[in-house]
């Protein structure tokens, strides 16, 4: 399968035309009452979202420069006409957690033809949350508010923009079509517990190009149901790398297919490339069509990482393996430093060994202060090799410790 891209250029090129035409009707918060420094901002902001939505012409719906205190936001379509939801200013939500009355800060869904961008921060103030967040250890925990939240989008980019110091993800975009996410910036300490980047799921034509991101988990986390993503020239650190996965906990997912992750650089990452399922998965799904291709690792520890035993919680059900099956898999051109001494790590599921693992050109060297001999771990899986691998991948398969 070929991966094409899909950055939404036609709409970006239409809302330009129109701002130099001054066609725009621009629906401005301060318009409404808000005022910088001010109180909530909530309300005015969505009686202007209500008009732009209602608009027949391009419109944007404008949070100028400035600090804007915002409790939280729902904004839904579907609009009539393209929509930009500018954003220039520094958004504040409440550091408290109290304040949060659903499980998004900021949510858009069954939109179609919008542009966030303008510069501007989106700050979650999760600093308290962080402290007080179990939802890495307990099944019932309260899950904190992520920071943007798309759902059923289509058509649209978000650019220019960032979020920062979320309580739980960053970002989110789930049942989305033809999306793209550029220079979008995500900024959060290393030790901010479950604050993934950009999550995606159940979703067609996802490109994420030229991004920094630095969080206290994933820095783009990869779920189910997704075909034709492409991740590019993304600088992720700190955080835990770029993930598929986790798959293969819930009896609703479906098949990943045709995702390209390019051009990238890891640096003091906790992973680099992972492909991560559950053990004792309730479901039988593949995943397929994979490549990574031209990945810098920089003191990145497990750089490269198939995980079909991952379970971050205990006890951890291994009786039976994983049935996701990864298949189809480009691994050419990672290059660069790996904090540990198994710099590749391949646990692949007894019921559905990994099947057609490519491996191409590899070189990655132990950079920790104890030596010790490099080595790669191999179980269930018999790559084809393609180029020259350091150190050599697979030449002696040990059993899984786990």
């Amino acid at each position: 399968m070929k991966i094409q891209r899909s950055i939404v250029v036609s709409i970006v090129l239409v809302m330009q035309l129109l701002l130099e035409a001054n066609s725009l009707a621009v629906f401005d918060i301060t318009k409404y009452g808000a005022k910088p420094g001010g109180p909530d901002i909530s309300v005015a902001l969505m009686k202007a979202w209500k008009d732009a939505m209602a608009s027949t012409v391009a419109s944007q719906v404008l949070i100028p420069r400035g600090d804007w205190t915002l409790s939280q936001a729902d904004m839904s379509g579907p609009n009539k006409a393209p929509i930009n939801l500018e954003v220039k200013g520094n958004l504040k939500a409440y550091p408290d957690l109290a304040a949060a009355k659903s499980s998004a800060w900021i949510r858009i869904s069954k939109v179609d033809s919008l542009t966030i961008s303008g510069g501007g921060v989106l700050d979650g103030q999760g600093q308290e949350t962080w402290k007080r967040n179990d939802c890495g250890t307990k099944k019932a925990c309260v899950k904190p508010p992520i920071n943007l939240f798309l759902k059923s989008i289509t058509n649209s980019i978000i650019h220019d923009i960032t979020t920062k110091d979320s309580k739980f993800f960053h970002a989110n975009c789930v049942e989305s079509r033809n999306v793209t996410f550029q220079r979008f910036t995500v900024s959060a300490p290393g030790d901010s517990k479950n604050t993934d980047g950009l999550h995606m799921a159940r979703s067609n034509s996802i490109t994420v190009i030229d991004s920094v991101i630095g969080t206290g988990d994933d820095c783009i986390s990869m779920g189910d149901g997704l075909s034709n993503i492409i991740v590019k020239n993304i600088t992720c650190g700190p955080g835990h790398g770029i993930s598929i996965g986790s798959l293969g906990k819930y009896t609703y997912e479906t098949d990943v297919k045709g995702i390209r992750v390019e051009g990238c650089t890891l640096s003091s990452t906790t992973n680099g490339i992972r492909i991560k399922t559950f053990p004792s998965s309730p479901i039988a799904i593949t995943v397929s069509d994979i490549h990574f291709v031209g990945i810098t690792m920089v003191n990145v520890s497990r750089p490269i990482i198939f995980d079909q035993e991952y379970c971050p919680g205990k006890p951890c059900p291994v009786a039976k393996p994983s049935q996701i099956k990864i298949s189809d898999v480009e691994i050419e051109g990672i290059t660069g430093t790996s904090a540990t001494s198994e710099v590749v790590t391949f646990v692949c599921s007894k019921d559905k060994p990994c099947d057609n693992i490519r491996i191409g050109a590899i070189d990655l060297k132990y950079i920790g202060k104890k030596p010790k001999p490099v080595t790669t771990r191999c179980q269930n899986i018999k790559p084809i090799f393609t180029a020259t691998q350091n150190p050599p991948i697979c030449s002696a398969p040990r059993p899984s410790t786990t």
